[in-house]
């Protein structure tokens, strides 16, 4: 008894410690990306100016936006769906618990981690300089972008599926290809399923921003429009790319309640719905443009492949202001206030946005918030927030954090409709009022579902933050692109070396805290 309740001190006071350390590092966090509320309501005038001059769109403009809407469509359908099939092939050789060359799948593994490591924009930028500009290196980029994120998400579910069926197969003698597709695939094919349509509403917002580096689709109008203080012009690509979002989000609902089985459909309507699927793939990729390799030198690879291969040891290890350290640090801090802040901000919607604590209209037009909050790049972010608080950290943080309120409030959602309310309506019948029913009976069993969703959104991050130097917003992203840009391989694969890295140690970071969560 009595080491029952010294454990349970012990494990009350690692809490504690556990969340003072995390506030210290919160706060240390804001001071050094100088992060400052008074700065920002005493510039809200900005804001505002710009966020009216959105409304109302500029309707006569939707006549030149339409094509390249269609060529972000197409990038995103045809780059998830050959992700989907690269990653489908690739996930069982990276399994563990599968048989297959161990080797092999450490190599492939350690692929994957550092092809996850670069966001969307990044591969395409690389992309641009072996295939040429326009959308055939947006859809190389999606490709991989889709290839990576994907691969590891699956062999993680084959790795936390039962292989008693697998392994019965081979040992009667079936090759482990066939016994992998009728022991193991049927088991993870509706997370699979789930994870690919997630993927593709992610693809449709990062393709609208691959035109900032030449890679097609309907980001160059929106900085051309953006540069131009077009405002009218911006909110009418912003509707037609909302609208878009709305509408892949509920064909995702719809066949997200077929995959799961909440849905019934005839066999036909099934055949019907993959024959579309397959032929809007394979309208989409064949009518991509070409790839122009009229730029494309053996002395560009050559060097692309000797600076990527060689980094800059002077630059990674440079100890000031200036050096790769400093850089990344200021990286994990944009990223940490950005996830935290945004976490902050989409609790409270979260619990708005379920039908289970407002009436269903009310709940819908919160989640209709939600997804338009959603359906903006964070590259359009970046360049609002830019013209509030000036280029610097601070700029990074607001532009994080409103892309993390987006996401965390649709994974905070889920989490919450997934919940057993049964403890929470005993409460309430007894007399409970509704807060501390809340915090009793309904917030012990989100808090490992939350805090999963977070550590995935500070991943997705210290990604993100990486690129928004792009716009001035602070992070390694400035130094990265200019030294690509201008050709400067050795101190790009120093930066890319160092990006590879902090992801590895953010993974290694967020499977200790959730193991310490379970």
């Amino acid at each position: 008894m009595k080491d029952k309740i010294l454990y349970k001190k012990h494990r009350t006071l690692r809490r504690l410690a556990g969340v003072l350390v995390f506030l210290l590092l919160f706060f240390a966090a804001a001071a050094w990306t100088d992060c400052s509320l008074p700065q920002l309501w005493a510039r809200r005038a900005h804001l505002t100016d710009i966020v009216s001059g959105l409304f109302p769109p500029d309707w006569g403009y939707f006549s030149h936006i339409w094509k390249p809407l269609l060529a972000t469509i197409q990038m995103s359908v045809t780059g998830t769906g050959l992700g989907a099939a690269l990653a489908l092939l690739l996930a069982p050789v990276c399994a563990r618990n599968l048989r297959g060359s161990r080797p092999l799948g450490a190599i492939c593994r350690a692929l994957i981690q550092i092809l996850r490591s670069f966001p969307a924009l990044i591969l395409a930028l690389l992309a641009t300089f072996l295939l040429g500009l326009g959308t055939f290196a947006g859809t190389t980029a999606l490709t991989l972008y889709t290839f990576a994120i994907l691969t590891r998400l699956t062999y993680e579910d084959i790795e936390n599926t039962s292989t008693d069926a697998y392994d019965a197969l081979c040992s009667l003698g079936t090759s482990p290809a066939a016994a992998f597709s009728r022991g193991i695939l049927p088991g993870i094919a509706p997370s699979y399923l789930s994870n690919v349509l997630y993927l593709l509403e992610t693809n449709v917002r990062n393709s609208s921003i691959l035109g900032y580096v030449g890679a097609g689709g309907i980001g160059l109008l929106l900085d051309e429009k953006m540069s131009w203080l077009e405002y009218g012009k911006v909110g009418t690509i912003l509707l037609a790319l909302f609208v878009t979002v709305c509408v892949i989000e509920q064909l995702s609902l719809y066949l997200g309640s077929l995959i799961r089985g909440e849905r019934r459909v005839s066999p036909a309507v099934s055949r019907g719905l993959a024959l579309t699927a397959v032929a809007v793939f394979i309208f989409c990729t064949l009518t991509l443009a070409p790839p122009d390799f009229s730029h494309t030198s053996a002395t560009l690879l050559r060097n692309m492949l000797s600076g990527l291969t060689h980094p800059d040891w002077s630059f990674f290890f440079q100890a000031d202001s200036g050096g790769l350290g400093y850089l990344l640090l200021e990286t994990v801090a944009i990223s940490l206030v950005g996830t935290c802040v945004g976490a902050l901000i989409a609790l409270p919607l979260a619990f708005l946005s379920s039908p289970r604590f407002l009436p269903r209209p009310a709940a819908a037009l919160f989640r209709l918030f939600t997804l338009l909050i959603r359906s903006v790049p964070f590259m359009i972010y970046g360049l609002i927030f830019i013209r509030v608080s000036g280029p610097g950290a601070f700029t990074g943080v607001l532009t994080l954090s409103v892309c993390s309120v987006g996401l965390l409030t649709k994974r905070f959602s889920e989490a919450i409709d997934a919940l057993d309310f049964r403890p929470f309506q005993a409460l309430r019948a007894l007399g409970v009022a509704p807060l501390p029913a809340l915090c009793r009976a309904v917030l012990p069993q989100c808090l490992p579902g939350f805090a999963s969703a977070v550590l995935y959104r500070f991943d997705v991050n210290i990604r993100e933050a990486s690129v928004l130097g792009l716009v001035g917003a602070g992070g390694i992203g400035a130094p990265l692109i200019y030294a690509m840009n201008q050709y400067k391989w050795s101190t790009a694969g120093a930066i890319c070396l160092g990006l590879i890295l902090l992801v590895w140690l953010v993974d290694l970071l967020s499977a200790r805290l959730r193991r310490s969560l379970d």
